[in-house]
């Protein structure tokens, strides 16, 4: 019978692994958790030329603070940008308007963690900067914005986005209901990558009664906080789901899926 994986991550960043797992046998059924909804700007955009650090926390952050900002004249060459992982450093390094004069310092791609947590210990190993930007999401952690603001630094958070359940296709829905009717069939492998989208999941299931099918299912997650939250929820439901933790990049990923 021929496996599938859900991927639940925004719009746009399914479609690559997507390709990979359809090449692999799987079948892929792409399931947004959110939707990411840019908030209205209220003032003047915080440009990055007035600031030692920017630090981005997603690759939408990249996306839309880019476009905010213009930056003609590329990214200033005395302004360090930090991401708290690879990709959205990538996406950053590919933006038009970052250029080649742009620096970018982030946890590698073999890190144990991309996190909050391994920016900052990258950060305090060197000289800290006087005022830094957090480009961020209407909602998020405060950790590494209350770290920095410990240590001296000015630290200004500019949200430009925030996130809202995703509203699943109908059909999609109905796909899930077939699985989850047939006895015999194996079930999905849910890739989740945040804790709200968890939470979105979760809500979307319980309105299609769902949710203690799914709760007992099999899923991939890219760090400890979100297979730690999970549990919480399924175990609350009275089920026992299998929960691997990978890095946050398409090939470990790809491997945790295709292994589950």
């Amino acid at each position: 019978m021929q496996p599938t994986a859900v991927l639940t991550r925004p719009a746009g960043g399914n479609d690559d692994l997507a390709v990979r797992l359809s090449a692999a046998g799987w079948q892929v059924l792409k399931l947004p958790a959110l939707v990411i909804e840019p908030l209205h700007l209220a003032g003047p955009v915080p440009m990055p030329g007035d600031f030692d650090l920017v630090i981005f926390v997603s690759g939408n952050a990249v996306r839309l603070y880019l476009a905010q900002a213009g930056l003609a004249d590329g990214w200033p060459a005395g302004t360090l940008a930090a991401t708290v992982g690879p990709s959205s450093a990538r996406a950053l390094r590919e933006a038009a308007h970052f250029g080649p004069q742009g620096h970018v310092v982030h946890p590698p791609d073999d890190a144990p963690r991309h996190d909050s947590e391994a920016l900052w210990q990258l950060l305090s190993s060197r000289p800290l900067p006087r005022r830094a930007l957090l480009v961020r999401g209407e909602t998020g952690r405060d950790w590494l914005a209350e770290r920095l603001a410990q240590a001296g630094v000015d630290v200004h958070i500019h949200a430009l986005y925030r996130r809202r359940p995703a509203i699943w296709p109908h059909g999609s829905v109905a796909l899930l209901r077939g699985m989850a009717a047939d006895a015999g069939a194996r079930r999905p492998v849910w890739l989740l990558t945040s804790i709200a989208g968890i939470d979105a999941v979760a809500q979307a299931l319980r309105a299609a009664d769902l949710f203690e099918w799914w709760a007992g299912g099999s899923f991939v997650v890219t760090h400890p906080r979100q297979g730690e939250h999970l549990l919480a929820i399924a175990q609350g439901a009275g089920q026992t789901p299998m929960v691997k933790t990978c890095m946050p990049v398409d090939e470990s990923i790809f491997q945790a899926i295709t292994a589950a």
